[in-house]
């Protein structure tokens, strides 16, 4: 038998087509390779009989011992078997990417929950689901929210800010932000109990901009003391730049609690001999939020991971409130994980 290769071969071939002819050129047989594939002979004769016609050429030799592939049947074999694992690892990667074994997760938080929590949920992450890509975006919640809409970001920890529709979110668990004050150890106000927030407006300070919410926090505190930020202010939203001025001068930082424990307290922080003062006033931040769309469906690799930072809210307030708070004999903060925007 010999003719033309069908001009559609490509679109007419299947899968069983493939998984015949790789059987019978492995048992040599079309009763064993039918028996293989759970088929009946007729049927894989007959199939075996439509592939050649569509091929135009014999695809096996038929011999006493057996049937031993053509030129032909050794590239139909070889490459079907080539596609044929292909479909196997296509099945595999699905099976992964539907068990949120891989795929990408994108992330934004301020900057407290992505200290205190996003840090420890990547960690189990990682442990859990190594092919996962992970991305994690720190800016203040405008624009966490803006990415969120736009499709840039699967999930947020942040604040609704003004001016957005609440309805269009599913507002997850939260936290209120404690703030702490940061200085150099050998600062003046350092060491001393009780501190109250009127002494802080007698030092420079170096603080995020107008319309952050740790500046609004600040400046209404200290109207409330009957004082203001002096005229000598840095504005920064770095917190490499505020470590190192205060860590130089006698400037004062309002900064997160999350913030405090990394730079203050040696558990990774730079090793600036940076403290943090014991304030009359505790002072917080309005709370954020764990921030996703409800028109949106998440990916299963986004849904792993939403469930570990919820896992890790969790653990977080049952945890103890005071327990790694560097604010020394001070009151207590609350132990939730955050700070401001930065």
């Amino acid at each position: 038998m010999a003719g033309r290769v069908q001009r559609n071969l490509p679109l007419a071939l299947k899968v069983g087509h493939l998984r015949l002819v790789a059987a019978i050129a492995e048992h040599g047989q079309v009763q064993a390779a039918a028996q293989a594939l759970g088929l009946t002979q007729p049927a894989a004769s007959r199939t075996l009989a439509e592939l050649e016609r569509m091929v135009g050429a014999p695809l096996f030799h038929r011999r006493p011992r057996g049937m031993v592939p053509t030129a032909a049947g050794e590239i139909l074999a070889r490459r079907g078997t080539e596609v044929l694992a292909g479909l196997t690892d296509i099945a595999r990667d699905l099976a992964s990417v539907a068990a949120g074994a891989t795929g990408e997760v994108r992330i934004g938080a301020v900057t407290g929950p992505a200290l205190g929590l996003l840090v420890p949920a990547a960690r189990r992450l990682r442990a859990e689901a190594p092919g996962v890509r992970l991305s994690v975006e720190v800016a203040p919640s405008v624009q966490l929210v803006q990415g969120l809409d736009s499709g840039a970001l699967d999930f947020v920890l942040a604040r609704v800010p003004a001016g957005i529709d609440p309805s269009a979110l599913r507002v997850g668990p939260g936290a209120h932000e404690p703030l702490r004050f940061l200085v150099r150890a050998g600062h003046p106000l350092a060491g001393r109990r009780a501190v109250p927030l009127a002494a802080l407006a007698g030092f420079p300070w170096v603080i995020q901009g107008r319309g952050t919410p740790i500046r609004e926090a600040v400046d209404a505190a200290l109207r409330g003391a009957g004082v203001g930020l002096p005229p000598d202010v840095t504005t920064t939203a770095s917190l490499m730049l505020t470590v190192a001025l205060v860590a130089r001068t006698d400037a004062v930082a309002a900064v997160a609690v999350q913030v405090a424990r990394l730079v203050a307290d040696g558990r990774g922080g730079p090793d600036a001999g940076l403290v943090t003062l014991d304030t009359a006033e505790p002072l917080d931040l309005p709370p954020w939020h764990l921030l996703t769309l409800r028109q949106r469906r998440l990916s299963a690799a986004a849904q792993r991971m939403l469930a570990l930072v919820r896992d890790q809210i969790g653990q977080d307030r049952d945890g103890d409130p005071g327990a790694a708070d560097p604010q020394g004999a001070g009151p207590p903060g609350n132990g939730d994980p955050g700070a401001g925007d930065p």
